[in-house]
């Protein structure tokens, strides 16, 4: 895969992906996560990760309701993890190809975009 802006990326919509393909090398992975801005790929090099901290429990549950419309739009579907009612975390992976694929990286620059109300710094 070559490495993509964040712009190409959120242009691109996600392909059904039902295995047969190759997943990202962890080196491409590693060159395309470096352009997401606060997401980190994993130390095997099968999924990326990026963690908030919310204003609060509600502020944790919109922004879930915005990241599942994006992931139900893109038919590619995130895994999310809400702890200490407001420490948010998205992991994506294509569990089809048990790695990434380029669909990945195109909802983690969609998922960017949305508006995420987070904790205020003290």
């Amino acid at each position: 895969m070559a490495t993509q802006s964040v712009a190409e990326l959120t242009r691109k919509k996600c392909k059904p992906c039902e295995g047969g393909v190759e997943p990202v090398l962890p080196e491409e992975a590693a060159e395309q996560v470096a352009k997401l801005e606060g997401w980190k790929l994993s130390a095997d090099g099968k999924l990326i990760r990026k963690q908030w901290v919310l204003k609060d429990f509600s502020a944790g549950i919109d922004f879930f309701q915005r990241v599942a419309d994006v992931a139900n739009a893109e038919d590619h579907h995130p895994d999310l993890h809400l702890t200490g009612y407001r420490n948010v975390a998205i992991e994506l992976s294509t569990h089809a190809i048990k790695g990434l694929s380029e669909n990945d990286f195109i909802l983690a620059a969609k998922i960017d975009e949305l508006p995420v109300e987070l904790k205020k710094a003290k």
